[in-house]
């Protein structure tokens, strides 16, 4: 943030730091309707320019550098030996499956921007909820931490539109959470069932139970968060560590919250939403392996599927080779054929990096272009009592 007016209001989010009144200056401008409050603010700096994370040189340069490894990949089982069953797998692709897996991408993308709406403000103009979701999606192929980064994006994008920084960060753990919780559940269920035998075929109880009873774990973890509290206010005098830990926790318990909430409200458009973007990409995977006249039980690629995705946790760029090789150990630890795997893994990822890519690049493209202009609209209204 910028060491400016109480750091531009914590990036126009209108958030103060904990224990400091506000300044003479800075009450004007909360006092200000949002979109008056951001042009008194950018009057000084021109133009709104993006933060260095997401400034589109550094963007095009990772988007190249994931693009020279994909490359290097190519080149491998184009030249290595003993890959030639996958090669010859790859060359044989069935283009309608191919064409049906984007498909079905393109469902998981509209599926996020459904989802995202409700979550973050029900006011927003359906083109700002495009715009923002595609975007961060866009932004997940490229950056560190995958989905999270896309995120961080999108929490930029709120504050200079006059989101208060508070109500970004819960919203944003809400959203993250919910996006996740289907698959937690998912793997929960399919894990104590097949465990007990009663459908999927006959695997080993650490291929089954074991991973149910972890996301019953992570499930009840995330219930009992909220019972935390967000903590006892931070004296005038601490440093900025124990104030940024104090900021996270309150996020944490906030989000938590407000997730279990939003779950509640039994929103459609949440509900819709996050099941479609689980089940969606899951069916592109499915798609994939049928590419290559594979067909794996479908208990068997939900299963893998959260397990070799946790590699997409990892801080590379898009997940880079942690999903990749998250998915291809898991799904051939399930019985699936290493050549199968790797040629279907190989087609879902390509599919899962281009995508997104081509067009949250539109849609970010269009943002930019939005927040520089002199007469934009207030991208959410949100009451003050919030």
């Amino acid at each position: 943030m910028i060491d400016r007016e109480e750091d531009l209001l914590q990036g126009a989010g209108v958030v103060y730091p904990v224990g400091e009144p506000e300044s003479r200056s800075v009450r004007k401008l909360h006092e200000m309707p949002h979109s008056e409050a951001l042009d008194e603010l950018t009057a000084a700096d021109g133009p709104v320019t993006m933060p260095d994370e997401f400034e589109p040189r550094r963007l095009a340069r990772r988007t190249l550098q994931i693009v020279a490894a994909f490359a290097l990949v190519g080149l491998v089982l184009l030249l290595a030996p003993g890959l030639g069953e996958v090669r010859h797998l790859l060359s044989e692709a069935r283009p309608e499956w191919v064409a049906l897996a984007v498909g079905f991408e393109v469902m998981s993308c509209v599926s996020y921007v459904l989802m995202f709406r409700p979550i973050f403000c029900q006011s927003m103009p359906w083109r700002t909820s495009w715009e923002i979701g595609l975007a961060e999606l866009g932004a997940g192929s490229i950056v560190p931490a995958s989905g999270a980064g896309g995120l961080a994006l999108g929490a930029w994008i709120l504050s200079r539109g006059g989101m208060p920084a508070e109500r970004i960060a819960s919203r944003s753990v809400a959203f993250f959470l919910i996006k996740s919780s289907v698959n937690f559940i998912a793997v929960a269920v399919l894990g104590t069932v097949m465990a007990l035998g009663l459908f999927g075929p006959d695997l080993s109880l650490w291929l089954t139970a074991v991973p149910a009873a972890g996301a019953l774990l992570v499930i009840a973890a995330v219930l009992v968060v909220p019972r935390l509290g967000p903590g006892g206010p931070v004296p005038p005098d601490a440093g900025k560590t124990r104030r940024a830990m104090r900021e996270v926790r309150k996020a944490l318990v906030g989000g938590a919250r407000e997730a279990v909430q939003l779950i509640r409200s039994r929103n459609l458009l949440v509900i819709a939403g996050s099941l479609g973007y689980w089940a969606w990409d899951n069916a592109v995977l499915w798609a994939s392996f049928h590419a290559f006249g594979f067909s794996p039980p479908i208990t068997v690629i939900l299963m893998g599927y959260l397990i070799g995705q946790l590699g997409g946790l990892l801080p590379i760029p898009g997940g880079l080779g942690g999903i990749d090789g998250g998915l291809i150990g898991t799904l051939i630890v399930y019985g699936i054929p290493a050549a199968a795997t790797t040629a279907a893994v190989l087609i879902y990822r390509v599919i899962l990096f281009w995508l997104p890519l081509l067009v949250g690049a539109v849609a970010f493209i269009s943002l930019r272009r939005g927040l520089n202009e002199p007469d934009r609209p207030e991208l959410c209204v949100v009451p003050a009592a919030t």
